[in-house]
């Protein structure tokens, strides 16, 4: 999504004092509101680590939203916006075990596991709580596949529930994500039909399950063309009657990038243009902003963010983009090099859409001594 004429505005009456992110909050807004009428039946859990502004944590408060946090401190930010406990999950499935005491005497009593121990510490740090544990999945189709760091098979995720009960927690339901930025409207598929066969093996042994946490991966628009909330909700509710019949289960989802994503737009500038070789038919383009600075989801190239600058228009060139510090890791497009113009000189003022999400969450704190990227919410 192009940067609006609020973002622009802002800019415009605002000093250029180095990289900073600008959120509209109409936009999180306007967001909020077609997931809530794409998936009437789901409970909204935004993901804080997405973006943790307060302005946008209040907002969304406001407007309804549940939150999923991955620390004690992203409990006491949404608290703090407003939320009450019962709208707060501990969606992290690695925890320390005073997190999970100082989380439960916050009130807080939905907790992510996704293997035994885990379940021993918090029915140790928070007896009774409900418990709900999260399915492997393969990610195909996500443009930020998730690792095998988190989650486990659906069998394991049996034995997972059956001991949580057996511990006296509240088997409450299973969870998985299907990676972020994904665009396969049947990844859901996959994944609920895994969730299903969980259910329906605990429920032969007389444990019923009642909620399942579908994740998030619902994307927000960069270079290409992105389905809708409207098409991701009518593909999840068909795959709920497809696995679940007349008995769907209450539901979750947890939108971060597609909630946050289009709703902001870093400013940046052009430190320097140069070539590495005097016959190099690929220009290097520094920007005040790279991995560091909260672009660390270029890495690998996984995601390319539209750029646009006061010289588009004119003929282009392949540009390798790097950031300004003295690490070699911080370049961000080189595999495929991003068509700049050719007049695009030093000083240019260059503005990165589509930057709302992960961006001040992944800036380093003072790395080469570059200060943390600045945010507005407008």
């Amino acid at each position: 999504m192009a940067a609006t004429r609020r973002i622009l505005d802002f800019l415009a009456q605002t000093p250029n004092d180095g990289p900073c992110l600008v959120v509209d909050l109409d936009v999180v807004r306007d967001n909020y509101e077609a997931f809530a009428h794409a998936l009437p039946d789901s409970r909204i859990f935004y993901a804080v680590k997405a973006n943790p502004a307060p302005e946008v944590l209040s907002l969304l408060a406001s407007l309804g939203s549940s939150f999923d946090t991955a620390s004690v401190a992203e409990i006491e930010m949404a608290l703090a916006a407003g939320a009450t406990p019962d709208r707060v999950s501990f969606g992290n499935t690695i925890k320390k075990e005073r997190d999970i005491a100082r989380a439960h005497a916050l009130g807080i009593s939905l907790f992510a596991i996704d293997c035994v121990e885990e379940a021993e510490k918090v029915a140790r740090a928070a007896p009774g709580a409900r418990v709900f544990c999260r399915v492997l999945t393969d990610g195909e189709g996500a443009e930020w596949p998730l690792s095998r760091k988190f989650g486990c098979t659906p069998a394991l995720a049996v034995d997972v529930l059956r001991a949580s009960r057996a511990l006296g927690l509240d088997a409450y339901g299973v969870s998985f994500h299907v990676g972020s930025q994904q665009c396969d409207l049947s990844a859901w598929d996959r994944a609920l039909s895994d969730a299903a066969n969980v259910f329906q093996t605990l429920a032969a042994e007389g444990i019923v399950l009642r909620m399942v946490n579908m994740g998030g991966g619902f994307p927000t628009r960069y270079l290409r063309d992105v389905p809708q909330a409207e098409a991701y909700g009518r593909a999840i509710f068909s795959a709920l009657r497809k696995h679940f019949g007349n008995q769907i289960p209450e539901t979750i989802i947890e939108p971060g990038r597609g909630m946050v994503g289009n709703a902001g737009v870093i400013r940046s500038e052009v430190v320097l243009v140069s070539r590495k070789s005097s016959d190099d038919p690929v220009r290097w383009v520094y920007l005040d902003i790279g991995k560091f600075g909260g672009l660390a989801e270029t890495m690998d190239e996984a995601i390319r963010y539209p750029i646009v600058t006061p010289r588009d228009g004119d003929a282009t060139e392949p540009c390798v983009l790097a950031g300004p510090t003295c690490d070699s890791a911080d370049v961000l497009y080189e595999k495929a090099p991003y068509p700049l113009p050719i007049t695009l000189s030093v000083g240019d003022e260059v503005l990165i859409e589509g930057t709302g999400a992960y961006t001040t969450t992944y800036s380093a704190v003072a790395f080469n001594g570059f200060p943390p990227l600045r945010s507005y919410a407008i």
